[in-house]
């Protein structure tokens, strides 16, 4: 939440804080590196929150940057989300620290492949690289194993000259895909493995996204970031844990240049693994490719778009992030956290309309026919300033199918044949009678209302044990609203070797609502509470008249009550 609240401390913020103190640099320049391949999901939130939130406690800038160094994986589609979802994740927050290019775009690895190039020209004139004929099996042959020295290439020991002539001929295209690349000559018998001759350039006859057709070789990620990072003038490249064995490498090719300093440096923290949530990109194109979903922003997805278009505030995303912390130790986040902040933030924030999702029609018998009244409704009692609305009320009303029960169980307090309850902002309603179709099936609920208890209260003093939601039958509105859940039933899907084993077949349910009238002009991207229900964003779907509605998040965590029910049965 943009609340007022104490700076957050963690082991990457004090090193920053120590080199602000020392005048390490001139400025503190962090960036936000993904590759175009994929969309953004909630552990890149937390990498975009931690870069952004130094950059702005900093007086910093951070960088955009598309690291697209891989032409057959990467598309314009994916620039644009990402683009799209990192304004939209610090709009408000720290978008006044967001470094673009002076044309208003992101940076791209791409616009340095010129510059990168001339640098792997000057490794090989220094003698630390080499052009390789191993094929890619040969290669990954060659490198050994963790506990297993490398074999040095044969190709390993060219002249200059000669590796400079067959790069240059790579660069001109004279090769096929494969043929050749360019490795460093580092230590084939490191226990380092990312330090036995990396590859650093492969040919690769496609095109580039952004770059067009210029380029038929491409540097790796490891010898393009940390160069990126060095034109950039990066100070701070905050990396997950996995990049930890890379830094050497990182540090080695700029030190190897011989570049004027200072130099960035990487510093490394736990990525964020949440339960019921897959985090691997390969894995999440793979549920849409395969129809699982609807596309990356299912509303079910962990991706910032899914979330978004589900309804979760960008304040509750940083408000989470700022939660979890960060560390150097991997563990797991209970997705519950997250769906708290969600509430907690739209709770505060969140107009409340009623809603009937299941209805069941209710014919009030004693209430005049033809005759309709308007009822004062609180629009959010977390924010007086919200105000009120006119909510109609007439005789024939729907309520949910759940807030009756003919035969009730012991605890159940809501309607049933007999018994009083409270409708929300309006009357006492008594059940008098039930009405049936041929087959058994509760069609009507006759029932009378006590005149005297408008707003709720009765002025002989009677109590009753319920409050229900309602609408009334003849300023209803249809809605279409989908019910959405967890994708997954396990805590761990990624730990599964069929992770679609473990899908949620209830993840999502479609049905058609009735609404209060409030609900028949809205706009795409709202998120209201639905009284007792929980709340719910218009999807962008909707149209004019036909708003169609996303369960964001129920009131209650539900599956905490499943969780109880399994552990009692054990």
């Amino acid at each position: 939440m943009d609340t007022p609240e104490s700076r957050p401390s963690d082991f990457i913020r004090d090193i920053v804080a120590s080199h602000v103190e020392k005048k390490s640099y001139p400025k503190i320049i962090t960036r936000f590196p993904p590759e175009p391949n994929g969309y953004l999901h909630i552990g890149h939130a937390k990498s975009i929150c931690l870069n952004f939130g130094i950059a702005r406690e900093n007086g910093g800038i951070c960088n955009l940057r598309m690291d697209d160094t891989n032409p057959t994986k990467e598309d314009i589609e994916y620039v644009d989300s990402i683009t799209e979802d990192v304004r939209w994740l610090i709009d408000g927050w720290a978008d006044d620290v967001l470094g673009l290019t002076d044309k208003g775009r992101p940076f791209f690895a791409s616009d340095y492949f010129d510059q990168i190039y001339e640098f792997a020209e000057s490794l090989i004139q220094k003698g630390k690289a080499y052009v390789c004929d191993l094929t890619p099996e040969e290669t990954d042959a060659y490198r050994g194993a963790p506990d297993k020295p490398g074999k040095e290439s044969p190709y390993r020991n060219r002249s200059v000259e000669e590796n400079l002539d067959l790069f240059r001929r790579m660069r001109k295209g004279e090769f096929p895909d494969g043929k050749r690349t360019l490795r460093a000559k580092i230590d084939m018998s490191s226990p380092n493995i990312w330090f036995r001759d990396p590859i650093l350039y492969r040919i690769r006859h496609a095109e580039h996204h952004h770059a067009g057709k210029a380029w038929c070789i491409y540097p790796m990620y490891d010898f393009a970031h940390c160069l990126s990072d060095y034109i950039e003038g990066i100070t701070h490249s905050i990396c997950t844990l996995e990049f930890e064995v890379h830094r050497p490498l990182y540090d080695w090719i700029l030190e190897s240049l011989d570049l004027p300093r200072p130099l960035p440096h990487q510093y490394e923290f736990a990525r964020l693994n949440m339960t019921y949530t897959l985090m691997s990109k390969r894995k999440l194109l793979d549920l849409v490719r395969t129809g699982v979903v609807e596309g990356w922003d299912d509303p079910r997805m962990p991706t910032v778009s899914g979330m978004r278009r589900r309804g979760y505030p960008a304040s509750a995303l940083r408000e989470f992030c700022r939660r979890i912390g960060v560390g150097k130790v991997e563990n797991m986040i209970d997705l519950a956290l997250l769906e708290f902040c969600v509430r907690e933030e739209l709770n505060r924030t969140s107009l409340r309309v009623m809603a009937v999702l299941r209805p069941l029609k209710v014919v009030i018998t004693n209430y005049p026919e033809g005759q309709s009244e308007e009822l004062e409704a609180v629009n959010n009692p977390e924010d007086p300033t919200a105000g009120t609305r006119k909510v109609p009320f007439g005789r024939e009303l729907y309520i949910e199918q759940d807030d009756f029960k003919e035969d009730p169980p012991k605890g159940f307090f809501r309607l049933s044949p007999g018994r009083e309850v409270r409708l929300r902002y309006a009357y006492f309603l008594k059940c008098e009678e039930v009405v049936k179709d041929a087959s058994g099936r509760i069609t009507e609920l006759r029932c009378t209302y006590d005149p005297a208890t408008r707003g709720g209260n009765s002025p002989d003093g009677r109590k009753v044990k319920a409050t229900i939601h309602w609408v009334a039958a003849h300023a209803a509105r249809d809605v279409e609203v989908r019910l959405y859940d967890r994708l997954f039933t396990v805590e761990d899907p990624a730990a599964l070797e069929d992770h679609k084993g473990a899908l949620n077949p209830r993840s999502l349910e479609v049905v058609t609502a009735k609404a209060e009238p409030a609900l028949s002009a809205v706009k795409a991207g709202g998120v209201y509470q639905f009284e007792r229900l929980g709340y719910f964003a218009v999807d962008m779907s909707s149209s004019p008249g036909k708003p169609v509605f996303n369960r964001t998040a129920t009131l209650k965590d539900e599956w905490a009550k499943i969780d109880q029910r399994g552990k009692a049965g054990q």
